[in-house]
């Protein structure tokens, strides 16, 4: 049984990663009605904040965290005020043609200024190697990965379900005209919740680097997978997108380990096998 908790473990860890990548979408997208397919370039800029600081600048590695956090919610909150809020009563397509030029735009600037190798990153000692527990052996940086998800996926539900700013989100969401006639500032609480959204995807591709590697074409291989975790999991559902996020971690990791002919077919696989039995997604509302 060893190796298999070891193969649901790293199953797990990297479905993980995948539900930091993918949290923030779901918040836009679902709570706020807005398809953001540049998504992943705010990811890819918190990997790239996060490279220049460790190697440029010899920060610490967990310091540069909250930086890659800050620096994607702060590009956010531009993007939202000079673009983006100009599309909240668009149609799908349009908000999809202006954010996936903007994907192309971000990748195109990340290869002229860094080049299209792999960037090179050191995590610190004491998150390199593995730990025993109870007998198995896990790496220690994907134990890091975990605690970091549950700790969000907490704070999230908190923020979100059970404080006042997510009652102002979703009576923003649900009709604008009464939430600014009632006192709420619209426009304020729609780039708190794009810098929040966008803020956790740079947390997730700081994160992502010791795993997955960064390089330019971040910003659209991870899409898909992140766009598989929020239709899955439903939108606009935290806890649809953790449990989304650990399945299609588990079956991919599992599915390279033990059908490797299948190769990385097999999420997809998953992916409509589910959306086949539950359309809207295991925690959707319809």
């Amino acid at each position: 049984m060893g190796p298999v908790i070891g193969v649901l473990f790293d199953g797990f860890a990297y479905g993980m990663l995948l539900f930091l990548l993918s949290v923030g979408l779901s918040v836009t997208l679902g709570m706020m009605n807005f398809v953001n397919l540049a998504h992943c370039a705010f990811a890819m800029l918190g990997g790239y904040v996060t490279v220049t600081l460790i190697n440029t600048y010899q920060w610490p590695f967990l310091a540069t965290l909250p930086v890659a956090f800050l620096a994607a919610g702060a590009a956010s909150v531009l993007f939202e005020r000079v673009l983006y809020r100009r599309l909240y009563g668009a149609s799908d397509l349009d908000q999809v043609l202006l954010t996936i030029g903007l994907a192309f735009v971000a990748v195109a600037v990340a290869a002229y200024v860094y080049g299209t190798v792999q960037q090179p990153v050191r995590v610190p000692a004491y998150l390199r190697g593995s730990v025993t527990v109870a007998g198995l052996t896990l790496g220690t940086y994907r134990l890091f990965l975990v605690t970091v998800a549950l700790a969000v996926t907490l704070v999230l539900v908190l923020a979100l379900e059970y404080t006042r700013f997510g009652a102002q989100v979703r009576a923003a969401v649900d009709n604008q005209r009464m939430a600014r006639g009632l006192g709420i500032n619209v426009g304020l609480v729609f780039a708190i919740t794009f810098a929040l959204g966008s803020g956790l995807a740079g947390l997730g591709g700081a994160l992502a680097i010791e795993i997955v590697g960064l390089d330019p074409s971040f910003a659209f291989t991870y899409l898909i997978y992140v766009l598989i975790v929020v239709s899955v999991g439903g939108l606009g559902s935290i806890g649809g997108s953790f449990a989304a996020a650990a399945l299609i971690g588990i079956s991919d990791v599992a599915g390279k380990y033990y059908a490797p002919q299948l190769g990385a077919f097999l999420i997809y696989l998953v992916m409509i096998v589910l959306l086949m039995w539950r359309p809207v997604g295991l925690f959707g509302r319809r």
